[in-house]
């Protein structure tokens, strides 16, 4: 059974910086795309980024990229989001998700090619 643990959130002042980890379970996190997304209240979920460890392949929305980095530890099986020069824009609930099938061309940060999902982590930036 296909399960991922998100942790890692909470509040912070603007400038500040987090890291998630999204521990997955049931598989093996180098052989499947995963990526991190957000959705913020009144907005739809949208992808942050995105990573394929076997091709060495990440992605980024353009408002995090030079700030955010997305990472895996295969030994620990767990998905990182290092969070940078946080906004508050940045405010939102984090959520990790992963899928077996390449999202595909220009699809990477979609959420509805992504099978399965955490339960997320609230991340609160203060101006």
């Amino acid at each position: 059974q296909v399960q991922l643990v998100e942790s890692g959130g909470g509040s912070v002042q603007a400038g500040g910086s987090l890291r998630l980890s999204c521990v997955a379970y049931g598989y093996t996190v180098s052989s499947v795309w995963m990526g991190w997304f957000r959705q913020a209240p009144g907005k739809e979920r949208e992808g942050v980024a995105a990573i394929y460890s076997g091709g060495g392949t990440t992605y980024y929305v353009d408002s995090v990229k030079g700030r955010f980095t997305i990472s895996q530890d295969n030994a620990k099986n767990t998905l990182y989001l290092y969070m940078n020069s946080l906004k508050p824009e940045d405010t939102a609930m984090y959520y990790c998700a992963a899928t077996f099938a390449r999202p595909g061309v220009g699809a990477y940060l979609e959420p509805s090619r992504y099978r399965f999902w955490g339960q997320g982590t609230q991340v609160t930036v203060s101006s």
